[in-house]
Order: C-alpha cells, then sequence, then structure tokens
C-alpha cells in the first residue's frame, strides 16, 4: 500500500474565490522547490462549499495572468476526513479559523491563516473578492502571493519537525 504525500489544505468560504486561487498559487511555488516540499499535495475546500460549482471566472482569469490555470477545479465541502488528512490547514480569514474550531469533530491543532507567517504586521486575512471586479481578485491573488516564501518556510520546518508546532 502507497502513502500518499502529505496535504496542505486551503480553506475558504464556498472554496470558488480565494482558496482555488491560494491552492493554485501555493502548489506552483511548490513544484519548483527540492523535495520533500516538490511532492506536497495541495487541496482546496470550503467551510460553506456545495459539491461542484465552478471557480469564479474572475479567480480563473487571476491566475491565468500568473500563468496557473485553476478552470478545472470544482468547489467541495470541508470535511472532518480532510481536517485529518492536512498536515497543514490555511484559511483565509480568521471567522474561516473559528468555524472549524466550532464545527471540526476532531478541531485540528495545525490550522493557520495563509498570511500568518508573514513576518512584517499588517492584515493577515485576505478579504472576500467574490461578486468584486477582477482588480479585487488581482489583489486576493497578489496578498497570496506576497505570503508564499513565508508558507513554503513555514511547510519546510513542518517537514522537518514531522508536523508538530
Amino acid at each position: 500500500m502507497s502513502v500518499s504525500a502529505p496535504l496542505v489544505l486551503v480553506v475558504c468560504t464556498a472554496n470558488i474565490c480565494r482558496s482555488p486561487m491560494g491552492a493554485g498559487l501555493l502548489q506552483h511555488a511548490l513544484a519548483a522547490q527540492p523535495e520533500p516540499l516538490r511532492s506536497l499535495r495541495v487541496e482546496s475546500a470550503g467551510v460553506a462549499a456545495r459539491h461542484g460549482e465552478r471557480v469564479s471566472e474572475n479567480s480563473v482569469i487571476a491566475l491565468k495572468k500568473a500563468g496557473i490555470d485553476i478552470s478545472g477545479q470544482v468547489s467541495r465541502p470541508l470535511t472532518d476526513a480532510l481536517l485529518d488528512e492536512a498536515m497543514a490547514v490555511l484559511c483565509m480569514t480568521e471567522s474561516h479559523r473559528a468555524m472549524i474550531q466550532l464545527q471540526a469533530a476532531h478541531p485540528p491543532k495545525n490550522l493557520f491563516l495563509f498570511r500568518e507567517f508573514m513576518p512584517q504586521r499588517g492584515d493577515k486575512e485576505i478579504a472576500d473578492p467574490y461578486g468584486g471586479p477582477l482588480k479585487v481578485y488581482e489583489a486576493a491573488r497578489d496578498e497570496m502571493v506576497e505570503a508564499i516564501p513565508s508558507l513554503i518556510e513555514f511547510l519546510k520546518t513542518q517537514l522537518a519537525t514531522g508536523g508538530s508546532r
């Protein structure tokens, strides 16, 4: 029986805007890293998502401009099974973290904000661009891109310590 690569889970509300973008950006960045980072699986889900919704068009366009195609992704609800499997769960806002802590059968200890590891002070939350113009999606994308280097360093540490923090 083969053991699959560790999972990093990116979470937002409906899993059609921020978390697919965050997962796409993080997977793209990890592909350029040495092992074992390169082999990490990055998936997304939503705390209030339905199954099978298409990713918002502006999310697809915002990432296409960065050379990443997420057009094939569809939404799915966050489940306890996904939470249990994930070595790290990355939320977009504190309200996502709070919902998971309240609703999960076994609230994960590895629950963080996508921008939590950035060294500078400032907003650690990524606002929901849903329904906004493309520039709002691009701003959310850029906030995620800005967080990627600190996330990669955090994931390196997690892998080195076996996932305990």
